[in-house]
């Protein structure tokens, strides 16, 4: 009975819809760097499709961003090429591939409308953690690098370990399950179960011609040289020994709309000039690989981010069966992510096995242009004076609280037009209280962790929290419990229908996946009348450490911008 009305409404469409647009083109531009990003920065001006007199619709468009991974060793026996040591699962990017940047700010017609906030990437995984569907993953995922971490396959180690050191959720062999469940002491939820998320992001991006999917290799349906033609994302280097290497050629997509919220509300827009200013996280990471696999240690060296961002790349565990265990041979190796077809570490270069990137050299901005059918352009121009609603992003830390200790800190003292404010948190570094490099290394720039692309440090919760507006609290009882934490602030944010139709919603975080590593303390603090929103008002947080870890609480506020725009001649009222 339920479907009753939908057969008959459907029934009654006799007619197909006009063409509301009579031509559709994809243009392109590239950016102002010549492929060169060693200033780690990438600057993008749109002169030349401001000039083009059609409608340009931002909210569709996407930067398709070239990236050169590269792992070199200093150990004989680094044999990439050969099937026994191949390193095709060795190494591998944190999710998302707009992780790769750091910053970002933007230029409207010469007027800044995006302030520059850095670990912007932060933020944004937080976005696409919770309003992404699991059908948004089997969809765009691969197009994205977008999987999530599973929060239940991470490991801890104060000393180096098959996974590496701290916090390590580097597994990418999975049985499927636990097989020790029956004869366990105590409850392990990684035991036997890897990171699927890192698996499923390396199968986007190292498709090898010499893999043999059956009786032939994939060379044989499609070589290498055209996998090149093509920009395809692929392993376009292995060469066996010292001064070998091996390397992924990566074409990353990155939707503006995913970037910030003002491309999410752009109208069709004629005319308009932007200037796009983008910090990257190129960077690099040295690890030592002692005794032989199975189960050889990894230790961390250095992690290397001049920006001072997230770490993007992720080394696999050399666990039996797992991606480093037969490739990682003991030694020392460097594994670097650039931006372009240049690899940037110089110590890299100097090998005879280094080469270009094979998926072209600059950045990329591709905008869809429409040409309007003109009864439906008349319409849109009978008020061409349109108001972009958007929001911008402010970060404070707050840093060194210890375990048990509580936070009362100002994140600020005036700010108009609030809408939530977001704490991520994280240990104060990979191995909290360690010495030298462990002990200064944050561990959103490990290479073992997926931390600060989605993932938090595990169980970090917050008890008798509270974000205090102008001295009112937005809630009304200080939360005590992780359970009111999920279902009372987390759950259904900026999900379909705040998650409250079954069968209908989105999201990726469960109450499971928060209280292990998806940690996100979230506060919506929008509702107030329209008059107080022009007003600014200071943002307090409060809260206890129940951690057995120091913290450092990334703490981002989310609040109200808007502008006036002229869809015909793209000027700013």
């Amino acid at each position: 009975m339920s479907c009753d009305k939908l057969v008959f409404d459907l029934s009654q469409e006799i007619e197909g819809s006009p063409n509301v647009f009579l031509k559709k083109d994809w243009l392109s531009i590239l950016d102002n760097q010549n492929g060169n990003y060693g200033g780690n920065q990438s600057v993008i001006d749109t002169s030349q499709l401001s000039n083009s007199n059609k409608y340009l619709s931002y909210r569709e468009a996407y930067l398709s961003v070239p990236m050169l991974l590269t792992l070199t060793s200093d150990a004989a026996a680094f044999a990439p090429a050969t099937a026994g040591t191949s390193c095709d699962y060795a190494m591998g990017l944190k999710n998302w591939f707009g992780s790769i940047i750091h910053s970002i700010s933007l230029d409207y017609n010469n007027t800044t409308v995006v302030q520059q906030t850095p670990f912007i990437n932060m933020w944004n995984s937080f976005k696409l953690m919770t309003s992404l569907s699991w059908d948004d993953v089997d969809t765009i995922g691969s197009t994205i690098g977008f999987y999530p971490d599973d929060p239940l396959s991470w490991s801890y180690s104060v000393a180096a370990s098959a996974s590496g050191v701290g916090v390590c959720n580097n597994t990418n062999f999975s049985t499927g399950g636990n097989s020790s469940v029956v004869n366990a002491a105590f409850n392990n939820y990684s035991s036997n179960n890897g990171n699927v998320g890192l698996l499923k992001r390396q199968q986007y991006i190292n498709y090898d011609t010499d893999g043999v999917p059956a009786s032939a290799t994939y060379g044989s349906f499609l070589t290498a040289v055209n996998t090149s033609t093509l920009w395809k994302s692929h392993i376009s280097q292995k060469v066996n020994a010292a001064a070998g290497a091996f390397q992924i050629s990566v074409r990353a997509t990155i939707y503006l709309k995913h970037l910030h919220s003002f491309f999410q509300m752009c109208p069709l827009l004629k005319g308009v000039f932007m200037k796009l200013t983008l910090t990257l996280n190129n960077s690099s990471t040295e690890i030592t690989a002692a005794t032989a696999s199975p189960n050889g240690t990894l230790t961390l060296v250095s992690s290397n981010v001049p920006v001072g961002g997230v770490q993007p790349l992720m080394i696999a565990s050399r666990k039996e069966n797992n991606g480093g265990d037969d490739a990682l041979v003991p030694g020392n190796f460097v594994a670097s992510l650039s931006v372009g077809s240049r690899c940037l570490v110089s110590s890299q270069l100097a090998k005879a096995g280094v080469i270009a990137g094979k998926v072209g050299d600059n950045i990329q901005l591709y905008v869809p242009s429409y040409v309007l059918n003109p009864p439906f352009e008349q319409a849109l121009l009978s008020s061409p004076i349109k108001t972009i609603n958007y929001t911008d992003v402010y970060q404070y830390q707050v840093l060194n609280v210890a375990s048990g200790g509580s936070v009362n800190s100002l994140l600020t003292n005036g700010l108009a037009g609030i809408k939530s404010v977001l704490v991520i948190p994280f240990f104060t570094a990979v191995v909290p209280g360690g010495a030298g490099v462990l002990g200064s290394t944050p561990p959103y720039q490990s290479p073992f962790d997926p931390a600060g692309c989605g993932a938090t440090s595990p169980l970090c919760l917050l008890t008798n929290f509270n974000v205090v507006v102008s001295g009112q609290n937005a809630i009304y009882n200080t939360i005590r419990y992780s359970a009111e934490t999920f279902n009372n602030q987390l759950y259904g944010t900026n999900a379909v229908n705040g998650g409250m139709t079954d069968g209908l919603t989105s999201g990726l975080i469960n109450s499971l996946g928060f209280e292990m590593e998806y940690c996100y303390h979230y506060v919506d603090v929008s509702r107030m009348l329209p008059v107080e929103e022009s007003v600014p008002k200071s943002v307090q947080l409060i809260g206890q450490n129940t951690s057995g870890q120091p913290l450092n609480l990334w703490c981002f506020v989310e609040y109200g911008q808007s502008v006036q725009i002229d869809v015909l001649t793209g000027a700013r009222v």
